[in-house]
Order: C-alpha cells, then structure tokens, then sequence
C-alpha cells in the first residue's frame, strides 16, 4: 500500500451541488427553493406554530386547571374486597395485580381503604392505609405492614 493509491470508499465523497447555473442543469432559476417568497429567501422561514400573523390556536383556547407534580398515585382498594381470602392468607401488592384484584398498580403503589366488613384474620402488606382500614384489619385479628 502506497500513500498515492489510498482513495475514500466508493460513493462517500459526492460533487457539490451547482446551484442556479441554468435551467438545464435542473437547479436553475429558484435554485431548488421552491418558489417565491419567505421561505426561498436565506434565513427565511418561520418558526413553529406560527399562523400568519393571526392570533395562535395555543393561545386562543382558553387554559384551567392545575396538575400538581407533588400528587401521590395509588391504586386503592377496599377492605371489603379483601374479605374474599382465607383465613391466615398473605395480601401483597404483586398479589393483588397478578390475580386480578387491582388493575396496574400506580406509582406509589396500593393504599387499602376502610370501606366494607372484613370478618377474617389475614395479613395485608400496602404502602398506604387509611386509619379506618387499620382498625378493622386488627378488629379482625389481623396484621397491618407498611412496605
């Protein structure tokens, strides 16, 4: 190999583009811009969003409410709905959604809420309570973990 017979791969150095030497050279006249105007001039152009001059559809409808970035998600279920299990049973999150019982959990997880009886002694793991499902979980003669 010798310095002089080094050459670029094939196709990866390409002729500039002659613009606006003729009409036969299919880059003649507007030069490939299109026509006239804003947008064939340089620099031209117009930002996005941008309606002519009238006022823009984003500020023309009206904007409410408020969406904290602070707000806890949880998928909530009732202490009712766990009245369905055995005596002594084991109540996690992944349990409830593999089965069924919730459908996707949220960001923070499952919190159980204090609606409904609940008449057997069983073991319930969440990441929130409510004050209410804590008592009739222990009235119950069951457990409470916070994980």
């Amino acid at each position: 190999m010798k310095l002089h017979t080094l050459a670029p791969a094939e196709g990866a150095v390409t002729k500039p583009r002659r613009v606006g030497r003729g009409l036969g050279s299919g880059l003649g006249k507007q030069s490939g811009r299109g026509g006239k105007g804003q947008t064939a001039r340089s620099g031209g152009g117009v930002r996005p969003g941008f309606e002519g001059g009238q006022m823009p559809i984003t500020r023309r409808i009206p904007k409410r409410g408020f969406k904290s970035p602070f707000k806890k998600d949880y998928t909530v279920i009732n202490v009712g709905a766990l009245d369905i299990f055995d005596s002594g049973a084991v109540i996690t999150p992944d349990f409830l959604s593999e089965n069924g019982y919730v459908t996707g959990l949220g960001s923070n997880g499952v919190k159980i809420l204090g609606d409904g009886e609940l008449t057997k002694s069983i073991t319930v793991k969440a990441n929130k309570f409510s004050k209410s499902a804590v008592e009739k979980i222990e009235k119950a003669g069951g457990k409470v973990e916070v994980i």
